[in-house]
């Protein structure tokens, strides 16, 4: 039987060179993996989804007139502000300098409900054509806004937000003679707008508006593959199998991209009228349904909020109790 040799200091030192050959070894490929995980697009993010809990926020037209008029009117405007609706961002309201502090806001109300904020930006120049919503910022004020509120998305990057660019800015550009300024604008504010957990969806009319190929076109030129998609039926009422079906024709001939439906007003359908048609009902609730193309419906535009001063209606987006009943009735029953 032979005897254990002791360990010379020679083996140790052998011991401890190893040991440490094999620690360098496994850094230096903790190092090259971080290198290659910095280096490698990010894949990208899903968008939203039926069920996704989606922001009430609490300052809102529907809110305020909870409190006042009829016991209907209090009513119909109680049932509205508990809903999630998208909050819009207007230079009327929320200027430069203003709507960065007012997104922070909604951001700070959306995480303390863990929610996805939903916003409209809705101020380019020239806004509408000079109908009832005219309006909008002067051309060297609209890529100012809208980068503002870009640094406050980016800064609340804990939150995840939707956020619709321009309602009828693309379908009313042909009729208005002003495609290549429109697209521009849009291209630019994709850009300024754009941060991680940001899904942006360029406004693409309704169904009934412009044909699918004319659409595709201007959502191309305008960077609709820049963004997360389109979306539709904004502050319309047309249904939503028709806008459905729309969605996925569009992103058929854009060779694929994803959708969001305004359902807020289309629980009636359409009787072919924009401006505050009458009977009209609310339709499905935000986050109720979607497919591969559809990613979620929502409610964007405010129910209860007038269309603009036709059929009886106040000044587009003022608070109007009877058609806030009117939208209610039948979920009120």
């Amino acid at each position: 039987m032979s005897a254990t040799r002791p360990r010379t200091r020679t083996d140790r030192r052998r011991g401890v060179l190893i040991a440490g050959i094999a620690v360098g070894a496994v850094l230096l490929i903790v190092a090259v993996v971080a290198v290659v995980i910095a280096v490698l697009p990010k894949p990208a993010a899903a968008g939203p989804a039926p069920g996704a809990t989606l922001l009430v926020a609490a300052d809102t037209a529907a809110a305020a007139a909870s409190d006042s008029g009829s016991a209907a009117a209090r009513e119909a405007a109680a049932y509205l502000a508990a809903q999630p609706t998208a909050v819009w961002l207007t230079p009327e309201e929320f200027g430069v300098g203003e709507v960065g502090p007012a997104v922070t806001a909604l951001a700070d109300e959306a995480r303390q409900q863990s929610a996805i904020l939903t916003l409209v930006v809705y101020g380019l120049p020239e806004r509408d054509c000079g109908q009832y919503s005219a309006g909008g910022l002067p051309p060297a004020d609209y890529p100012v806004w809208t980068t503002e509120i870009g640094e406050a998305l980016r800064a609340a990057s804990d939150v995840h937000a939707i956020v619709v660019l321009e309602p009828d800015s693309l379908a009313l550009a042909p009729e208005c003679g002003n495609v290549d300024e429109r697209t521009a604008q849009l291209r630019a504010a994709i850009e300024d707008l754009q941060a991680d957990g940001v899904w942006i969806y360029l406004d693409a009319g309704h169904s009934d508006w412009l044909p699918v190929d004319q659409m595709a076109d201007l959502l191309r030129q305008a960077g609709v593959q820049d963004a997360r998609g389109f979306a539709t039926n904004v502050s319309n009422y047309y249904d939503s199998d028709a806008e459905i079906d729309y969605a996925h024709r569009l992103a058929d001939a854009l060779g694929g991209s994803h959708a969001v439906i305004d359902t807020s007003r289309n629980g009636a359908g359409s009787d072919g009228q924009w401006c505050n048609p009458p009977k009209r009902l609310v339709g499905d609730v935000g986050g109720t349904f979607g497919d591969d193309v559809v990613d979620v419906n929502l409610w964007i535009k405010p129910p209860g909020e007038s269309d603009g001063e036709c059929n009886g209606g106040p000044a587009a987006g003022q608070w109007w109790p009877q058609s806030a009943i009117e939208l209610t009735r039948a979920s009120l029953e």
